[in-house]
């Protein structure tokens, strides 16, 4: 065990120290996700009303579809280095090798995520800061991430990676995807938790799902 969480933190710090010095997973994320933040808001023109309707759509989309921008990004240095040989022959477990990218991968979203939010509340004039649409997107990343990481190893791959993870990877979480925006304008309108319960038991559900599954077959997709 000792073993495990030793290659697993020197997997993570890994990555993180390599996105630090590129900037590119944090950057492609934050930027793509602002300009579409920037062109609805300067396309809408809506009322306050309409704005309150329109922002769980508008929000989700800057992030699903930022985060398989990101998602793109996370094995792509490692295939285009060589470093994925080496990983495959290195002491660490295939479990050690997903959660580390896993994790990598649901940090850099959280920290595009928490950027993102102030700037859409300045926007679109919506307050954000709800503990119940925090555990929302929390939650829903979570899976975003599990999944993500499985279906990039898969596009990886492949001749048109940056076409093929999408056309894989959205079907599969169009569940929490619809989880995470009912939920999120749930909660925008005034609604409390016994209102989202089934939501979030939803996203819960396809989160370990999606975590045991990934975890299981991740192996398998590598030796592919």
């Amino acid at each position: 065990m000792n073993a495990f969480l030793h290659n697993l933190i020197t997997l993570i710090w890994k990555d993180i120290v390599a996105e630090l010095r590129g900037k590119e997973i944090i950057t492609s994320i934050l930027s793509f996700a602002i300009l579409t933040l920037v062109i609805f808001n300067l396309a809408l023109r809506a009322t306050p009303q309409m704005i309150l309707t329109l922002s769980p759509g508008i929000l989700w989309i800057s992030f699903i579809f930022a985060g398989i921008l990101g998602l793109t990004r996370i094995f792509v240095n490692e295939k285009e280095n060589g470093n994925l040989e080496g990983l495959l022959l290195s002491p660490a477990s295939r479990e050690a090798i997903y959660l580390g990218k896993m994790f990598s991968t649901l940090i850099f979203m959280l920290i595009a995520q928490s950027i993102i939010l102030p700037i859409f509340s300045i926007l679109f004039n919506v307050s954000l800061f709800e503990p119940m649409l925090l555990l929302i997107l929390i939650l829903t990343t979570i899976g975003f991430s599990s999944i993500g990481t499985l279906f990039s190893a898969i596009a990886i791959n492949t001749k048109s990676r940056e076409i093929m993870l999408p056309m894989l990877f959205v079907p599969i979480v169009i569940p929490i995807i619809i989880g995470a925006v009912v939920s999120t304008g749930t909660i925008m309108e005034g609604g409390n938790w016994p209102d989202i319960r089934q939501w979030v038991q939803l996203i819960l559900v396809f989160d370990i799902l999606a975590f045991v599954f990934s975890t299981l077959t991740f192996e398998q997709i590598l030796q592919e």
